[in-house]
């Protein structure tokens, strides 16, 4: 059995158990993987990866353009990287993290639409990037409001980070409580859960996974 082949596996207990109804879509973060990798995956039919860096979204999507990948980006985005962000045209863009940073995307976008979702801080960690919880919903609405080419379809985050699963599972609860006030703004996607508690996600909801080593190894 395949990396893959077992992770699906594991993601298909979670999903049952949550709602047999519910649909789980993987995006492979492939930030450590060399393009023979992701060949591989693909072989075996995962479609979807993410990238957290600009300069390797760019070189990964030129090194693969004649395979059938819809290229995520997942990392934080700086000012000075957008314009170049924005030509690779990525899928999907997971790291919206202020009205502010939506503002400036919009203003560069040039008449064109882009996916995005909005990431959100739900642990309240200093480390990390996102819109406080609290927030979330205002801010998705302004967006929405103001940034005509930017199409939020839902949110993102990352789980607290710690090994205590109650405080993890808190960071998903929290997440999910505010997509779910947003599917009236056309929220859709929920991504959260990564390779070590991605079935503590799906119980809580998640929609969109993102995971690395599972399918790749360190």
């Amino acid at each position: 059995m395949t990396p893959l082949e077992k992770t699906i596996e594991q993601i298909e207990k979670a999903r049952i158990s949550y709602d047999r109804k519910h649909i789980v879509r993987i995006v492979a973060v492939s930030k450590y993987a060399q393009t023979a990798q992701i060949e591989s995956l693909v072989s075996e039919g995962q479609r979807a990866f993410g990238e957290n860096r600009v300069q390797d979204l760019e070189k990964k999507s030129a090194a693969l353009l004649t395979l059938p990948i819809e290229w995520h980006f997942v990392g934080a985005i700086q000012s000075n990287k957008i314009n170049k962000l924005l030509s690779i045209n990525p899928a999907i863009i997971h790291s919206i993290d202020s009205l502010k940073l939506a503002k400036t995307i919009n203003d560069r976008l040039s008449g064109r639409v882009q996916r995005a979702l909005l990431q959100i801080n739900s642990a309240k960690e200093a480390a990390k990037n996102g819109v406080p919880p609290e927030e979330a919903v205002d801010t998705y609405q302004e967006i929405t409001a103001c940034c005509p080419l930017i199409k939020l379809e839902g949110v993102m985050t990352i789980g607290a980070h710690t090994d205590d699963q109650k405080k993890i599972e808190k960071s998903f609860a929290v997440t999910y409580k505010i997509f779910d006030k947003l599917k009236n703004n056309g929220a859709e996607i929920l991504s959260m859960g990564m390779s070590g508690d991605f079935e503590l996600a799906i119980a809580n909801g998640a929609n969109l996974l993102r995971l690395g080593s599972v399918l790749f190894g360190r």
